[in-house]
This record gives C-alpha cells, sequence and structure tokens, in this order.
C-alpha cells in the first residue's frame, strides 16, 4: 500500500478539499514544494500558483490558491488559502481581461497608482492562466 497524507485546503469562504494524496505541489513562496508523507513539519506563505495533489489511485487535483499559508506536519497538510478555486471553475476569458487590465494600469504610470497591488493584481491573473492551462493539458 502507498503511504499517504492527509490534505485539507481551505479558502475563508470554503472547503475545497478534504482527503489523503501521494504527493503535494505547492507554490511556496521561495519557490515549488514537493512534500511527500512524513515531510518533516513546515510553516511558510503560499503565492498565487496552482496547488497539485497527486491522488493514491494516480489521478489528481489541480486548484488555484492565492496567497495564504501551508502547514506541514508529519501526518497532515493544511492550506489556509486567501483565495481558493478549483481548477475547472477558473474563467479564462476573466482571467485574461484581469491581465490585461494590471498591465495596462503599470504601464500607464498613473499618478497615484498603487504598484504594489498592481503587481499583485498581474501575479494573480497571470497564476491563474497558468492553472488554466495546466488543466488544459491534463484533459
Amino acid at each position: 500500500m502507498t503511504a499517504t497524507i492527509r490534505v485539507e485546503v481551505v479558502s475563508s469562504e470554503k472547503s475545497l478539499y478534504a482527503g489523503e494524496a501521494a504527493m503535494i505541489v505547492a507554490p511556496g513562496a521561495a519557490g515549488e514544494l514537493g512534500i511527500l508523507p512524513r515531510h518533516a513539519p513546515l510553516l511558510t506563505r503560499i503565492k498565487p500558483g496552482v496547488l497539485k495533489i497527486n491522488l493514491p489511485d494516480g489521478g489528481e487535483e489541480l486548484l488555484y490558491v492565492s496567497g495564504g499559508v501551508l502547514e506541514v506536519q508529519p501526518e497532515k497538510v493544511t492550506v489556509l488559502a486567501d483565495i481558493a478555486e478549483r481548477g475547472g471553475d477558473l474563467d479564462e476569458k476573466r482571467a485574461e481581461a484581469a491581465r490585461r487590465e494590471a498591465e495596462e494600469k503599470i504601464t500607464s504610470g498613473a499618478k497615484g497608482l498603487d504598484y504594489a497591488k498592481a503587481q499583485a493584481e498581474l501575479a494573480q491573473a497571470v497564476a491563474q492562466l497558468r492553472a488554466i492551462r495546466q488543466l488544459r493539458k491534463k484533459r
């Protein structure tokens, strides 16, 4: 029997996943993290990106997460995401429009523009588009 680790992914609005996984790949603040069962304890921020949950049966679950915290214990991984959506629920047209709008804000150099906020919006839109493309490849 393959070793598994318990995974819970929740946002401020809902629980998106609760179950067993063979491996988790998460967008950590310092780069992608691969987490296997019995991983050493870890607490880190997450950045916008794709959370990939490899299921024990060989399938996978792709979730988009943006901001939040990832906690790893030897038998459990908890993702407390600011924003989280199932890959299939992402709207490509909306994400593309958000990317264009954020890029226009940044390049316009408008007076009083909050560059940090605009950069965060751009990163979030790009991460959503990346999640959509990964999901499309999976099909």
